[in-house]
């Protein structure tokens, strides 16, 4: 199952954030799929108000998605400047779109068609697309408890901030929504994005320390990135303190040097396993896929450059988590996270098609 909504995409150019994000690249996996037939039978394209049909739920973004939700995870006065006067200034924030000195960066609002305020509510969309994505995964009705949503995975928001182009952190909202809404005990996150999965890193602490999660109830984080370049370079390290992203320490982070690809699938599968050790036997009852696409070598953003995978292996890394938790009967979403320039579409679109049309 493919969950995909047109309305929620984010044009960033239409707010003048000059960051290169194809505009196409949900449409051009999706034209992929059809191309190659690989949108029939059991393969379906949900919008958001259809999903929320499956999963009986209002299709209103503020019935399923909560301003409390929200809280449950980020702190609350950071919510209330979303809500507030506070908005724009957290945005720009997220963005870095003003530098130091006090000029624009990668900020052209002279060409924005949309006030910058708007962006909040193609987030909460994406963010209701992640906890949608979840529970269509969890309900099982396609492809083996398996939804791929074209969206989400904002991993480098933090508890108080957004960063990294992530205002909300949409990915340990919705697990820890789906923690108190139901009967399960633990989601796994298996973070495959360039970048350190940083935000959700300190989400997770900080939610721990508060007793949000514990043993009965708990979120893994796998986190599998370059070893060196944003957020981990050393200009961002040296004005972080030890106790806040990008240095708390995923559960299981794995580091990939440059020219070290080769490394990548073999580090990947030692660190599944570890996930396992961590959970002592249990089967998680979600596992959440941040699935980006930067590895790849044709990404068109400079500081994912420092890992460089083929196409071939993108594809081989995603089927050997996709077969894993097929295996073992976990649900799986899958967001497509990270992904730059005008080939960014390309392994997901593959990775569907193949397991769609089989090896």
């Amino acid at each position: 199952m493919v969950l995909y909504d047109p309305a929620t995409t984010t044009v960033h150019q239409d707010y003048g954030i000059m960051i290169p994000i194809s505009v196409s690249r949900a449409d051009k996996i999706i034209n992929f799929l059809r191309q190659n037939k690989a949108l029939v039978g059991k393969t379906k394209v949900y919008d958001f108000t259809q999903a929320a049909s499956v999963v009986s739920m209002n299709d209103q973004c503020g019935e399923i998605i909560t301003r409390t939700d929200l809280e449950q995870m980020h702190d609350k006065t950071f919510i209330a400047d979303l809500y507030g006067q506070g908005l724009e200034k957290r945005l720009i924030t997220a963005w870095e779109l003003i530098s130091k000195d006090g000029r624009p960066n990668r900020y052209k609002p002279e060409r924005a068609k949309k006030p910058l305020p708007r962006l909040f509510d193609t987030v909460l969309k994406q963010v209701m697309g992640t906890y949608l994505t979840c529970r269509l995964a969890m309900q099982g009705t396609e492809w083996d408890n398996f939804c791929y949503y074209l969206g989400g995975g904002m991993h480098h928001a933090r508890y108080d901030t957004g960063a990294g182009f992530c205002l909300l952190n949409d990915i340990v909202i919705a697990a820890q929504k789906i923690l108190i809404e139901t009967d399960s005990s633990l989601v796994w996150f298996i973070d495959v994005d360039a970048h350190k999965g940083c935000g959700s890193a300190e989400l997770l602490q900080f939610a721990r320390e508060a007793g949000k999660l514990d043993e009965e109830k708990n979120i893994l984080n796998l986190s599998i990135h370059m070893a060196h370049g944003w957020p981990l370079d050393d200009k961002t390290i040296s004005v972080t303190p030890s106790n806040r992203a990008p240095l708390i320490p995923c559960d299981v982070e794995i580091l990939i040097d440059k020219d070290r690809e080769a490394e990548y699938l073999p580090e990947l599968k030692r660190g599944i396993r570890k996930l396992e050790e961590l959970s002592d036997s249990r089967k998680p009852d979600l596992a959440i896929v941040v699935d980006g696409t930067d590895p790849y070598e044709h990404d068109g953003l400079l500081s994912s450059g420092l890992l460089r995978l083929s196409l071939e292996q993108c594809v081989e890394r995603d089927l050997f988590i996709y077969e894993y938790l097929v295996r073992r009967g976990i649900p799986s979403a899958w967001l497509m996270a990270g992904g730059y320039g005008e080939r960014a579409w390309e392994p997901t679109a593959h990775f569907l098609k193949v397991i769609h049309h089989g090896r």
